[in-house]
């Protein structure tokens, strides 16, 4: 158990980030320790080359002021060379030969180090000892050479202090960037694990959760929204799949329970046959229902789902539309109603025919039925040469739809206001409305209506239209009627 905790620990995405800050901080301070390390030394260098050159500047200016007493001279060296005894300090004097005169303090082997050739000083390394040289070369004085030199172990006292130093500081970081860098990664991570505890108690059933905002704008604050957005389309998706199955089932149930009961009154007594045929023709009719209603319920389905079949091909639109009309003319004149069609333009689409001659049966299905006798429906087609669309205009005279009805139209089931009901006529499942919009959304289009208590209603359907596939004719617009 404790291993499976310590592979579940290591696994984390918190122990990463604190890895992670730990090796990364660690490299910084590594680095960072060297780098002022070698820049310390480096600094010392040139500061103490610095100093011997100034020794060797102040030697020349004593030997100058008192030539040609060498006892001063020689006191001047020594007084030099006890002053810095802590640098381990050496003063010589060398002739004109290059053989030493006096030397003040304890230099090292020097034999092997040649004079300087000309008046700019000199600087090498001797063992364990930074030299400098000057040849002094002023009217009225030999050519002396002045050599001062310095031990290096003071320069190295003080790198390696500085080093004692950087390595306790990096001890200390290592033992405390992992722990602050779990602390941190810990903080970091703290919405993330609020994510994983709201999304492990989300169930289909409950979707109302949300995850806390914590008005900071950062990732994890954007990464809540999108899923309080994902959330909020999820919810509303299952809500609509759970009213869309009660629906169903309850369009379902009242045919086949019609059905149901009239075959057990049937069995009930004897029957002649005509009665029988009767029953057989009722139950046929409501099978015809059941038919219709689960074909849309299938169609509904498909459009939910991640691909709606829709087989795009060139259709002439303003053709399929003459059709529908002259399909419907018989169901208006035996209704009483004024069927008009206005189609301005020839218009190409890229579609579905079928599917767009099921939108255009649905909408003139629909005016003719809630439009009372004596009554208009008008159908008009013209083509958007601007907006490249076609424009389908499908107007009735009927009662209208009342404006606490007109936002739900489209939506699935929904049969609006009894009093937009014909009598003659049974209700609508609801589904017809909600089929066309539907359709058109596939093919990229927009359908929306209009209308007021007792105006009527006009549907209108825009669909894109490419430029090459659009034939727009001004000719007058071809009109026809039917009584």
């Amino acid at each position: 158990m404790r291993f499976e905790h310590l592979k579940t620990l290591l696994r984390s995405l918190r122990f990463r980030l604190s890895a992670w800050n730990t090796a990364a901080v660690l490299l910084i301070v590594v680095v960072t320790l060297i780098g002022l390390r070698e820049a310390l030394r480096y600094t010392l260098f040139i500061e103490n080359d610095h100093l011997l050159l100034d020794d060797t500047v102040e030697v020349s200016l004593a030997i100058a002021g008192f030539y040609p007493d060498l006892g001063e001279i020689y006191n001047e060296m020594e007084r030099k060379a006890r002053g810095h005894v802590d640098r381990g300090l050496f003063v010589q004097l060398l002739d004109t030969q290059g053989h030493v005169m006096r030397t003040s303090g304890n230099p090292p082997k020097l034999d092997a180090v040649p004079p300087p050739s000309a008046e700019e000083p000199t600087l090498l390394t001797v063992g364990e000892y930074r030299v400098a040289q000057r040849l002094l070369a002023k009217d009225g004085l030999p050519a002396y050479t002045v050599r001062v030199g310095a031990s290096l172990a003071t320069v190295e006292s003080d790198v390696a202090t500085l080093s004692r130093l950087m390595v306790a500081a990096g001890i200390a970081i290592l033992f405390v960037a992992p722990v602050s860098g779990y602390w941190l990664a810990g903080r970091a991570t703290r919405p993330l694990a609020r994510i994983i505890t709201t999304a492990a108690r989300l169930r289909p059933s409950h979707m109302e959760e949300r995850l806390p905002i914590r008005a900071t704008g950062d990732e994890l604050d954007q990464l809540s929204l999108t899923i309080n957005r994902f959330l909020d389309l999820l919810g509303d998706y299952l809500e609509r799949n759970r009213e869309f199955v009660a629906n169903a089932a309850h369009e379902l149930r009242s045919p086949l329970a019609a059905v149901q009961s009239s075959v057990e009154v049937t069995l009930n007594t004897d029957r002649t046959i005509e009665e029988y045929q009767d029953l057989l023709c009722e139950i046929a009719d409501q099978c015809g229902q059941l038919r219709v209603l689960v074909n849309q319920l299938l169609l509904l389905a498909e459009t939910d789902a991640v691909r709606f079949p829709i087989e795009k091909h060139p259709v002439r639109f303003d053709q399929l539309l003459e059709r529908s009309i002259d399909m419907f003319r018989g169901a208006a004149e035996e209704r009483g109603l004024d069927l008009v069609s206005n189609i301005r333009d020839e218009v190409t689409v890229q579609g579905d025919g079928d599917r767009l001659r099921q939108v255009i049966n649905n909408l003139i299905d629909n005016s003719l039925k809630f439009t009372l006798r004596g009554g208009q429906v008008l159908i008009s087609l013209r083509h958007d040469v601007a907006r490249h669309q076609l424009v389908l205009q499908i107007a009735d005279t009927g009662l209208g739809i009342s404006p606490a009805d007109l936002p739900h139209v489209f939506e699935r089931f929904y049969r609006g206001d009894k009093s937009r009901q014909r009598e003659d006529l049974t209700y609508g499942n609801g589904l017809g409305l909600s089929i066309c919009q539907s359709i058109v959304t596939a093919h990229g289009g927009v359908i929306r209506v209009e209308s007021g208590k007792g105006k009527g209603a006009t549907f209108t359907v825009l669909l894109p239209v490419q430029p090459r596939d659009a034939v727009a004719k001004p000719d007058a617009p071809r009109v026809s009627y039917s009584n």
